[in-house]
This record gives C-alpha cells, structure tokens and sequence, in this order.
C-alpha cells in the first residue's frame, strides 16, 4: 500500500498548528504520547486511540546526539517539563509513553533513552526505531522510508508491512552546520542559525548540497541490495525545497517528502505507543 500523502499532509499540518498555537483537540478514549529525543530537538506528541493528533510540544536540546543520550539529567529534565506543560493544557495525566531511536544503536544506549521517558514519569510502552515509526504517519506497507535526522541518516526498507532490513550512518544536518561554518567561517551556532532560515536557502543549499548526495550514497547503498518503487523521506534535515530533487536525480527513484518533516516522525511514535 502506497502513501496517501494529502491525507497525511493534513494530519501532519494539523499537529504543526497544535504545537505552534499551543492549542488542543478534543479526542476519543486513551491518549498516547510519543516521546523523540532528537540530536536537535526533543518533541513530545499526544494521540486518541484513532491516531488523531492531540497536542505537542517541542523544545530545542543538545541532549541527545545520534541516538546518545549524553545529558541524561538534562533530558529528564526537558521531557519531564514538556509533559507538565501537556498535561496542564489537557487536563488529563498522560501515562503511557512510547519513544525511539536510530536503527543500529547499541543495547545501551537503547536502556538509556527508555529511563529517560520513565524517569520523566511515563510508562514506557515500546521503543521503536525512527523510520518505522515515519512509516506508520505515512501509511505505507511498501518502499524505503529515510529519516535524516540532526546526525544520522536511518532507513528502513518495509515489505507488506514488514520491516525486512535497516541501517543508519552518521550523516545529518549537524554535517550541514559543520560544513556551512567552515564555508562562511562562523561559529556553529551562527551557522545553525543561517541553515535554519529559510530566507538564506538559495545560498545555503548550493553549500550543503554535497552532504545531501552524501546522504542520498548511503540510501543507495541500501537500495541495491533492497530495490524499491519509491522513497519516502523525513526528519528535520531535509526541510530544504530542493532537498528531495537531489536525492531522485540520485537515486533514479521517485522520492516523496510530506509536510513538516520534522514532525513525521515524533507523531508515528505516538501512533505506536499501546495504551
């Protein structure tokens, strides 16, 4: 089954609107929440047992870097006040609590990230790897779903709903900002900044581009083995207009990317959270 993407693309603006208005939605029987400590970010996102998006919450964080949790207090911290801003908002506990992690990572770090959802005060339901849970957003049983997060790149190739293989390499948009530093000699921080605009994108991608085709190499890599009919990609890093453009005209493959990457994946953990 392939991707209705403007289906998903309303659920996806729908979430966006939630966590940028700090608004909520009515729902039906249990909520559920995802937790995703990114490299770059940490979002929390709220589902009715019909997967309808809730409300969400994010923060920026440097807690986490490639599925490493290397500020565990910090972490707790962040999760622990973003479950109580939800909570206040909805009116409700939020109990169960499902996050997830790169594929590939070791059995450590994987403990890790668990005690950092139940140290925060959820009861840890499941740890997914990043590209099923996109999957599950997009609706697909068939293809490559690719997650490009703030430093790794992750794919998962799906088969009648099966995950059949998956692999990760630490290639992101932390890549992006090193490179764009050293272009324009500034600070990482300044440069994180510039990447993040999206008035600078016609300077910016031309830079950065060769990490995108380095991105696009390891996709490929995995696609030979594993052919698939289309690619679907998500995660901050790969926001840019002309970002999926560069990984057909490299992959030879229809690529699909959906609205606020960014977002695609802290809501499929949700959706993959039991109650």
């Amino acid at each position: 089954m392939g991707c209705n993407i403007t289906q998903c693309n309303e659920t996806l603006l729908e979430f966006e609107r939630l966590i940028k208005d700090g608004g909520k939605k009515d729902w039906e029987g249990t909520l559920r929440t995802g937790v995703d400590l990114g490299t770059a970010n940490i979002v929390l996102a709220v589902v009715d047992e019909k997967d309808q998006p809730v409300a969400g919450a994010t923060y920026p964080s440097t807690v986490v870097r490639d599925g490493i949790v290397v500020d565990y207090i910090g972490a707790v911290q962040a999760v622990t006040k973003l479950k109580d801003q939800l909570e206040e908002l909805l009116g409700e506990p939020l109990d169960a609590g499902a996050c997830a992690i790169p594929p590939g990572i070791l059995e450590g770090n994987i403990k890790a990230i668990g005690n950092v959802a139940e140290s925060a005060g959820f009861r840890l339901t499941g740890i997914v790897d990043e590209p099923t849970a996109a999957a599950a957003v997009l609706g697909i049983t068939d293809g490559a779903v690719v997650d490009v997060g703030g430093g790794t790149t992750g794919i998962s190739i799906l088969e009648n709903g099966k995950v059949i293989y998956t692999a990760d390499e630490p290639t992101g948009g932390t890549h992006m900002t090193l490179v764009l530093a050293g272009f324009y000699g500034y600070s990482i921080q300044e440069a994180e900044l510039i990447k993040r605009d999206p008035a600078r994108e016609e300077d910016v991608f031309p830079i950065i581009k060769p990490v995108v085709e380095k991105m696009a190499a390891i996709v490929k890599r995995s696609l030979e083995e594993y052919p698939v009919d289309t690619v679907y990609v998500a995660g901050g890093a790969c926001c840019f207009n002309q970002f999926e453009s560069v990984f057909e005209k490299y992959l030879g493959t229809p690529v699909v990317k959906p609205v606020a990457p960014l977002l695609v994946t802290p809501l499929g953990i949700a959706m993959k959270c039991t109650a």
